[in-house]
């Protein structure tokens, strides 16, 4: 009923980005806060891309990193990730020397880049986020989307900047070229920008204070931080991290989620519009109550972005037992503008990313990829550390493992795995089906239950197939072959994968990769 065999091969294959789906870049890097643009691509004149700018978590211990990349893709072509350099660092002042001789170079936070045309060309300002006494207004000036940036806002002295961001600088040029820049922690923050400069406050014009209300203030927006501007239809949306209110959603309070106000002028006053996406991908459980079945906390930070004809929400999510490894995410969104209001539906926490049609089952899919991990309890212990008793997605770096990236680990007994969602097309109609798992076995005897559309029988799930281990498999990297019955299913599924044991607490293996084959 199963088979075990070295796979080295084939796990390396399964570590390469797919491109397209959840997370949409490959699973050793990790760009939160992501602020999506359309540009024209300064190599192919007339043709576009997808530049996705961010914070670069890379220090492990900390957020963010030292210096800022950016990613792109042809628009037409979303699977395509390019991976375009570093675009910034904040390590020499103006003369060039070491703004830190014998520390580290400036903490970079979340940024935000806006297009301008000065003197008949395309000019990009980035606006980075930086933590460090007297720069934190950055404002950095490049003739290219994917830089180089350089630092146009220095004080005579070269080592302090002047202008007046805050935290998470959002830049925003109206279609009149008239420029705003948004900030803030706690409470919102706006103003008109002089044009000439990029980041001090127009002259005859003041800064606009508590755009949306706080969370610690009255009122439904309940800002957190992640400011972001776009313009849809006319109308000025506003992207936000909020914090939610205790019992919202029949959870704790989080500020794990993206929301949006909207109003007819840059700086507001705005309206609630609703939430974006919710990082904890809540869900119902069997007893008809909600549930978390992803992250049980963390931040995110995103925006929206129209690609084509159709609209996006970029976001993260957080990998590891920490929030210092954050993954670039994607998902579609509907967008309307109706009678003065605007509508946004609000996004699926799903594996697919641009894939919307489903995962090809037919292809080695990453575990890491999963939108579903869960245990019997999981608790919050400290802030930003988790504890799982369950499922999680390991954060690795490239130069941790040659083989596998960000495998799913801590496979207790009573833990789900899933995946949102497979297009199970490509098997419809097949008689002898097997689904292999890439993974190492870990000593420990108990039973792997595969099942489609729900994590048990009681919500909704079917079972397609399970796998015993005994707990005397030799601990290495391996192949589990599981015949399945996927029977007359087709279209989308979600595919869960359920752990069962006598031995509470053990992980029974580490999951590397998953794929159908068929005779």
């Amino acid at each position: 009923m199963r088979r075990l065999f070295p796979a080295l091969i084939v796990l390396f294959a399964a570590a390469l980005p797919l491109g397209a789906q959840n997370p949409y870049l490959p699973l050793w890097e990790h760009i939160p806060d992501g602020e999506p643009y359309v540009f024209e691509d300064p190599d192919n004149p007339g043709r576009q891309r997808v530049y996705v700018y961010g914070s670069h978590d890379n220090l492990r211990s900390s957020y963010c990193g030292l210096d800022q990349v950016v990613w792109s893709a042809p628009v037409e072509d979303l699977s395509a990730w390019r991976y375009d350099g570093v675009i910034f660092t904040s390590r020499y002042g103006r003369d060039g020397s070491l703004l830190n001789p014998g520390g580290r170079a400036d903490l970079l936070f979340a940024p935000d880049v806006a297009e301008v045309i000065e003197n008949g060309r395309k000019v990009y300002y980035l606006c980075p986020n930086v933590q460090n006494g007297g720069r934190q207004n950055l404002i950095a000036k490049s003739s290219r989307p994917d830089g180089p940036f350089e630092v146009c806002n220095w004080n005579p002295d070269g080592r302090s900047t002047y202008g007046v961001f805050g935290f998470d600088p959002a830049l925003f040029v109206d279609d009149d070229g008239r420029v705003y820049g948004y900030w803030g922690f706690g409470r919102s923050c706006g103003a008109e920008l002089d044009p000439a400069t990029m980041c001090t406050v127009k002259e005859g014009t003041e800064i606009v204070r508590d755009l949306v209300s706080g969370y610690e203030q009255d009122g439904v927006f309940r800002f957190y931080e992640a400011s972001s501007m776009r313009k849809i239809d006319g109308k000025y949306v506003l992207v936000y991290s909020r914090v939610t209110s205790p019992g919202e959603f029949g959870l704790p309070a989080c500020n794990y989620t993206l929301a949006y106000a909207y109003s007819d002028n840059p700086l507001g006053p705005f309206t609630y519009g609703g939430t974006l996406i919710d990082g904890r991908a809540r869900s119902v459980g069997a007893d008809g109550k909600p549930v978390v079945t992803a992250n049980v906390g963390g931040n995110t930070h995103g925006s929206l972005c129209r690609i084509g004809e159709k609209w996006w929400v970029f976001y993260h999510r957080q990998s590891g037992t920490n929030e210092f490894s954050r993954q670039a995410m994607v998902a579609p969104v509907e967008v309307k503008v109706v009678d003065g209001r605007v509508e946004i539906s609000e996004a699926e926490y799903n594996s697919e990313g641009f894939r919307t049609g489903g995962l090809n089952p037919l292809q080695r899919q990453p575990a890491g990829l999963a939108c579903h991990y869960t245990g019997p309890s999981e608790t919050k212990v400290s802030y930003p550390d988790y504890h799982f008793s369950g499922s999680y997605v390991r954060a690795d770096y490239l130069e941790d493992n040659p083989y596998h990236f960000a495998p799913v680990v801590n496979n207790t007994a009573g833990s789900v795995v899933g995946y949102k969602y497979l297009n199970f097309n490509s098997l419809k109609g097949r008689r002898k089906v097997k689904l292999i798992l890439g993974m190492m076995p870990l000593g420990v005897e108990g039973e792997i239950v595969v099942l489609v559309d729900g994590p048990s029988p009681e919500e909704g799930g079917v079972v397609i197939g399970k796998a015993t281990l005994s707990g005397t498999e030799a601990q290495r990297d391996c192949e589990l072959a599981i015949p399945v019955k996927p029977g007359r299913i087709s279209g989308k599924h979600a595919l869960y994968f359920r752990f069962e044991s006598p031995e509470p607490g053990r992980s029974l293996c580490e999951l590397y990769s998953f794929v159908f084959v068929t005779d």
